[in-house]
Order: C-alpha cells, then structure tokens, then sequence
C-alpha cells in the first residue's frame, strides 16, 4: 500500500532513518511479526505501516510503528511533515522488562525543524542489572546530554495519582536541533541503535533463562500493565495528541497497550485522579471486559472515550504528562 510522500528532503532522508531503525528492532526481536499499513487522507498526506507481534511466545504483544506525515498541499497549517519510530515491547515472561522507542523529526512551514529522542525500560518486575546496563547505554548514546534527557524523562513519566514511575530508567529529549543537521540526524540513528542493541542483549538474556511463570509474577505482570495503560491512556501526551489529530490510525496508536489488564485495579484510581480526569478513568474501566484482554474491539473504544472526553473537557489537556517543553502537536496539525 503506497502513498505520497513529503517533498521535503530532510523528511524523506528522516523517513528512511526510521524505517532503518525499525528494520533493526525487528532483527534483534525475530520473527512473527506482520505488517499493517495505515494512510494519510487516503495516502495524499503519507501514512505508514506497523510491524506487529499479536502475542505468543516470546511477545505478550509487541508494535514497532513508522509514520510519515506531510501537508505539502495546504499551506495554511503550520506542520509542513512528521515522521516517526514508535515502538513498545511487552514480552511475554513476567521477568523480561518491556521496551519503549521514540525516534521523530518534525518540520515546520517556517523552515526549521526538530528531533524528539525517548527511549525507557518498563519491567513488571525490576532487575537492578538491567536498570544499570540499560541506562549505561543511555550515557553511552546521549553523551552530554544524558543528565538534561534523564531528568526530562523521569518528568514525563511519573504518574502523580500513583507516586511513581511508569519505568525504571527514561529518556526523553523534546524539539533537540542543532546547526548542524547531518550531526542531528547521526545522533538520532546513534541514539535508536544504540537503545534498541542494549535492549536486544537484555531481552536475549532473560528469554535464555526464563522459567516457569509463578501465579505471583503473573499477578506482577498483570498488575504492572495495567499501571502501564493507565499511564498511556490518562497521561501520555504523544498518544492523545494522535487521537485528537486524526481517527486513521487507531490501532497503531494504541500497539503499545499490553494484552491483559485488571479492571478492577484501573477503576480502583478513578478516585485518585484530579477532576474532571476521574471521569475518563471511569469510562476506560468499564471498557475492560471481565477476563481483563485487550483486543482490537476494546482499544477502538478506548479511543472513542478519550475523543470524547477531551472534547468535553478540552483544558484537561493540561493535565497531561510534560517535560520542560510542551509540544503543540494537535495545533501544529491545524486542529
């Protein structure tokens, strides 16, 4: 399935960037995975494609998403293009931490542009060894930008209604550009090569000695995916700025939800949450069926809920998880 691309030629060198990085994940994660293809307006304004794990050893669910946006042909919106990797791995063994990617490059009508760097480890259960390596190779990739990425990580994603993390070890950079781009763009490949290696080599390890799941590590896993997609749902600024923007990828922009949640456990923080915030917890619990899978059916009216939340509520946006830069991506689209 074709579609347009942008005539940029930063988007485009930004485009296959991505893909190359993707290519790379889905090695170091092997095989299993199908391709899905999304487009733009009918491919007049790009698209995209996922390769996705549906679950089954080694993967409880897994998405690894490229998307290429441009308005070549309406000047009036500010956002000339928008192309990214975006990309979580839940595997399926408790003990094996799941993975989460963002590599970007946005680009302006004005001419100039810029890179969105994340990456961070999300296990069900912590293992100090593979905190430490994983964030020895964030130093090894960010160099001197390691301490300002960490810092805006830990901010993006903590979760205030649960006085924690969603991981163990985060990254994030937003709008990094320097005078020279060709140096950006190697930092970015660098960046995505570098984490998805790290996390492959920790990834390997863990289904090399895994055993037998007890009831109490899948209580674990379980528990931790919910607080994932609480945390994805309610917070995560990136994925609601996609559903408000446009309904032409909805299950590439919800690949990152785990396979099984507690729905009890997710309308338990319904009350934790600030106002009008609770009302949204309320509704994404009753879309949880009782067996807690998360299917196609359910991640679709999730996507509902949240549309209509945020259209009732517009300023609750500013509920939403920020780093020290806030992105004004739904304006940005001209919505």
């Amino acid at each position: 399935m074709s579609f347009t691309p942008s005539r940029s030629q930063r988007a485009s060198r930004a485009y296959h960037l991505v893909q190359d990085l993707q290519a790379h994940l889905q090695r170091r994660l092997g095989a299993g995975f199908v391709r899905h293809d999304w487009l733009r307006d009918g491919g007049k304004h790009g698209g995209g494609y996922r390769q996705t794990h549906g679950g089954g050893a080694p993967f409880n669910r897994a998405s690894l998403n490229v998307s290429h946006v441009h308005y070549d042909d309406e000047p009036q919106r500010p956002l000339a293009s928008a192309t990214a990797l975006s990309s979580i791995v839940h595997p399926l063994p408790p003990r094996a931490p799941s993975l989460h990617i963002h590599i970007s490059w946005t680009e302006m009508k004005t001419g100039t542009g810029s890179w969105r760097l994340m990456a961070d480890l999300n296990p069900s259960i912590p293992d100090p060894a593979d905190t430490a390596l994983f964030r020895e190779a964030l130093q090894r990739a960010s160099g001197p930008l390691f301490e300002e990425g960490a810092h805006q990580g830990d901010r993006y994603f903590h979760i205030p209604a649960l006085d924690r993390h969603r991981g163990v070890a985060h990254f994030y950079l937003e709008q990094y550009k320097t005078p020279d781009e060709a140096a950006d763009r190697a930092f970015a490949s660098r960046f995505g090569a570098t984490m998805i290696d790290a996390y492959g080599d920790i990834l390997r390890d863990k289904l090399a000695n895994a055993r037998a799941p007890s009831p109490a590590d899948e209580a674990a896993q379980r528990a931790y995916h919910t607080v994932y997609l609480f945390q994805v749902l309610t917070l995560d600024r990136g994925t609601t700025s996609g559903l408000l923007v446009h309904d032409q990828n909805d299950l590439g922009i919800l690949g990152s939800l785990p396979a099984l949640v507690d729905g009890a456990l997710l309308a338990s923080w319904e009350a934790k949450v600030p106002p009008p915030q609770g009302e949204l917890v309320r509704a994404l619990a009753a879309i949880v069926p009782a067996t807690g899978a998360i299917g196609d059916q359910e991640k679709l009216a999730f996507c509902r809920a949240i549309r209509t939340h945020y259209t009732k509520y517009p300023a609750a946006l500013d509920l939403q998880a920020r780093g020290d830069i806030v992105p004004p991506t739904v304006q940005s689209h001209g919505r």
